[in-house]
């Protein structure tokens, strides 16, 4: 149930039941104040015939007389006054309440005549008494209800006793169920997040399903974010701390080698002019491999930053994609590379030209690298056919869209890549061959990790695909320019 509901039922509840409570009370005493009522206005009844037979003697009106019969019947529980016809009180049982000779009023004292009128505390019963046709007093009897009254008494007291129990027992209830409800769940989670937020492990429990319950589930979705989050930034912070430190090596080793080439051309006079020459072409390899280091982490430092928006342009796909894979054959050539690449693309894409030829550069000049002397790379681009290209390696696990997407393609033969180490490779500063001295051929490291930010900012993606002893395979998915989608060609335009 929804605390919402809960609550309000609650509040019914504690608003409800002391009020049913009150009523079944009022009704009970009610009950009881009826029955004793029969009981005693009958008991009362029998003795008022015997008194009035009594009181109804005519002589007993007259001045100077003694009234003994009337005294016998007077005590606590019963009051009797005699009345002349002009209301002056000729006896009273309790004359401190009713004094001799005093004179109420002629209205209140032949009011109700005949009548026995229940009050809170007396029963009263007035009566004319005539001798023949002449009115010559009026008696008053007042019957006490002492018994009566000490019983309302002691069952309101026992009423008002049940009352508060009752009302005590449902807030007590309340009390607990909110307790149990709200409280210790509410505390359970502060305690938790007090917690986590001390960096100590926090155990996740069965939630309800209510607010408190969806609450909870929100603050375990959002620690086990934070956790995840930690670990990309500690991942980040450890690349981002190997990354300086690698840099800082590969930047000392050609450093110290101008360094040294540039003190023998400064000190050594007796060199040869070859020999000069080839420590200028040294200094001058050094400097530009320090060159390309520093532009491939500058490049990476901005791909990383997500505030980057890479500025794109409208281009026609056939032949965009046709100089894109063009001109790279006589680097294959010099290895003796059979090079095996066309275009066959139609489209208008939104693309980074620079950017895009970095990502052809990169994947081409690794796919060099990787392929022993007189073997294959395909590099294709293309987005007009209807199957995949039949050259496609087996172990190339992907769907075709030729509608939405362009491929580029670079796949070359070679000794491939360990399935464990696929995972990596567009790690930055990862190597396959992670020997330092070699790494000056094999470039900054930082390359195909490049080449995914720059596809990614694209919109695309990029997939990597290799088995040892047979080859690699890099795809790369970029999305079609939407039709009527604006550009900042077309707004220049």
């Amino acid at each position: 149930m929804k605390l919402k509901n809960w609550l309000l039922l609650s509040y019914l509840i504690v608003m409800i039941l002391p009020l049913i409570a009150a009523y079944l009370l009022f009704a009970w005493i009610t009950a009881y104040n009826n029955d004793q009522k029969v009981k005693e206005s009958y008991e009362t009844s029998n003795q008022l015939q015997a008194i009035r037979l009594i009181l109804d003697n005519p002589s007993l009106y007259q001045t100077g007389i003694e009234r003994t019969d009337v005294d016998k019947l007077a005590n606590d529980q019963l009051s009797i006054i005699l009345y002349n016809p002009d209301g002056l009180v000729m006896y009273t049982s309790n004359p401190a309440l009713n004094p001799t000779h005093s004179i109420p009023s002629k209205e209140r004292l032949y009011n109700n005549l005949y009548k026995l009128e229940q009050g809170y505390r007396t029963y009263s019963y007035k009566q004319p008494v005539f001798e023949g046709s002449n009115l010559v007093g009026i008696f008053q009897i007042d019957f006490a209800r002492d018994e009566w009254v000490a019983g309302v008494s002691d069952r309101g007291l026992l009423v008002l006793g049940i009352f508060l129990t009752v009302f005590l027992l449902v807030y007590m209830a309340i009390a607990y169920l909110v307790n149990r409800k709200l409280n210790r769940r509410l505390t359970g989670l502060m305690d938790e997040m007090t917690a986590f937020a001390s960096g100590k492990t926090v155990q996740e429990t069965e939630t309800n399903q209510d607010e408190i319950g969806e609450l909870t589930r929100r603050f375990y979705e959002m620690r086990r974010e934070i956790d995840s989050s930690r670990k990309v930034i500690e991942k980040e912070q450890q690349e981002k701390e190997y990354m300086i430190a690698t840099i800082s090596h590969d930047l000392k080793t050609p450093l110290t080698s101008i360094k040294a080439y540039a003190e023998s051309l400064n000190g050594e006079l007796h060199l040869s002019e070859s020999e000069r020459k080839e420590y200028q072409e040294v200094i001058i390899e050094k400097s530009n491999f320090m060159k390309q280091m520093l532009d491939d982490l500058l490049t990476y430092t901005l791909m990383q930053s997500p505030t980057y928006e890479m500025e794109v342009v409208q281009v026609e796909g056939d032949e965009f994609f046709e100089m894109l894979i063009s001109d790279y054959e006589p680097l294959c050539r010099r290895k003796n590379i059979d090079l095996i690449a066309y275009s066959d693309v139609f489209g208008i894409y939104d693309v980074n030209p620079k950017q895009m030829i970095r990502v052809a550069d990169n994947l081409m000049i690794n796919a060099i690298q990787h392929t022993n002397i007189g073997g294959k790379i395909w590099f294709a681009a293309i987005s007009n056919q209807k199957t995949p290209p039949s050259w496609l390696y087996e172990f190339v696990e992907t769907s075709f869209d030729f509608k939405q997407y362009v491929y580029l393609i670079v796949q070359n033969e070679g000794k491939g890549i360990a399935l464990d180490k696929i995972a990596e490779i567009f790690n930055p500063l990862f190597q396959e061959d992670q020997a330092r001295s070699k790494k000056e051929e094999h470039g900054t490291g930082l390359g195909l990790s490049i080449t995914k930010q720059i596809i990614i900012k694209h919109g695309g993606n990029i997939d990597l695909y290799s088995k040892e002893e047979i080859g690699t395979c890099v795809m790369i998915q970029l999305p079609k320019r939407e039709k009527g989608e604006n550009s900042e060609t077309d707004e220049e335009n």
